[in-house]
């Protein structure tokens, strides 16, 4: 079965990322003021090199926080997929881009019993959907769901600060409560076109879409607000121009600063109503999500979130359904 209802429903069945990432040689500065300082110190001193490469220490602490997060969600009898390895060819044909496969989060995105292929902006991801596709293949095309994909991006010249008119739409900025969706954007992910195609599509099963508009340096929607329960959520207000989205107006919620929202606090990932999983660094945040009833999972998450994502950016899920 594929169903996903909404953000925090029981996590039943997952697709848990990989880690891998080559830098690119050409750096387009202001595509990264999502990152910490450090990241982007290391982005421009290793340029045209594989992580694996610059770093192999930090490669094996990095592989090992993704499969310490799979034994806490089998813990929980989570079904834990893992996508295959980039091929030799495909980080060939990155060219100068550079390539990802680290946040299988964004590349496609479950609402319902619709699976849905996004459409990435960020050159070096445009192809981080492939090492996917067997899990498509497997567990997507025998279920009684829908599969389909975003349009492609137009492409646009080198030097376009935009990447073009898109379509453009990440999982990361997809939020799923019931019959309405959010779907952020920041100017560095998905943008109106994407959402606007994504309301074309889902608006005839009588879903609601409703763009978010986010501070400019947060990269996705979950890297401003993370829903742990219904009426329960963490949020950074300050990442919202136009506020927190209406919807949430009688929830409570946690409150974190815009400095920890860009070092992931609110992206942690919920593996029912019950149980939450973040990053020892935010036990500030466990503490008060313990004071509601929640059993808070601690798993260190320093690697992958140097990367600009976390536990909810490291997973999409297939089914999670009460």
């Amino acid at each position: 079965m594929i169903y996903v209802e909404n953000e925090y429903a029981t996590l039943r069945k997952v697709v848990l990322a990989v880690s891998e990432f080559g830098y690119a040689k050409k750096v387009r500065q202001d595509d990264l003021r999502f990152l910490q300082e450090v990241s982007i110190k290391d982005i421009e001193e290793h340029k045209g090199k594989d992580f694996r490469e610059a770093h192999p220490e930090l490669q094996k602490r990095w592989e090992q926080e993704r499969n310490d997060l799979q034994q806490v969600l089998e813990k929980y009898g989570v079904q834990v997929l893992r996508p295959r390895k980039l091929t030799d060819v495909e980080k060939e044909a990155a060219g100068d881009d550079g390539y990802s496969n680290f946040f299988v989060r964004d590349p496609f995105f479950t609402i319902g019993n619709c699976v849905i292929e996004g459409s990435m902006r960020f050159l070096h991801r445009r192809r981080e959907v492939f090492p996917v596709r067997k899990i498509m293949r497997e567990e997507v095309y025998p279920a009684d769901c829908f599969y389909l994909a975003t349009p492609s991006p137009e492409v646009t010249s080198p030097d376009d600060p935009t990447l073009g008119a898109g379509p453009f739409l990440e999982g990361g900025d997809v939020m799923v409560l019931g019959d309405t969706i959010l779907v952020g954007n920041s100017g560095l992910a998905s943008n109106t076109a994407g959402a606007e195609w994504l309301r074309k599509f889902l608006g005839k099963f009588g879903y609601r879409v409703e763009m978010v508009r986010l501070d400019p340096n947060i990269l996705h929607l979950d890297c401003a607000l993370g829903l742990i329960r219904n009426g329960l959520m963490v949020a950074c207000e300050d990442a919202f121009p136009d506020g927190i989205p209406a919807i949430f107006k009688d929830w409570k919620k946690i409150h974190v600063s815009m400095e920890e929202a860009t070092m992931l606090a609110t992206n942690g990932l919920p593996i029912s109503s019950e149980v939450y999983i973040t990053d020892p660094v935010f036990t500030s945040i466990g503490e008060q999500l313990a004071a509601y009833g929640i059993h808070v999972e601690y798993i260190d998450f320093q690697i992958s979130r140097s990367f600009g994502g976390s536990f909810r950016c490291s997973t999409q899920p297939l089914l999670r359904k009460d």
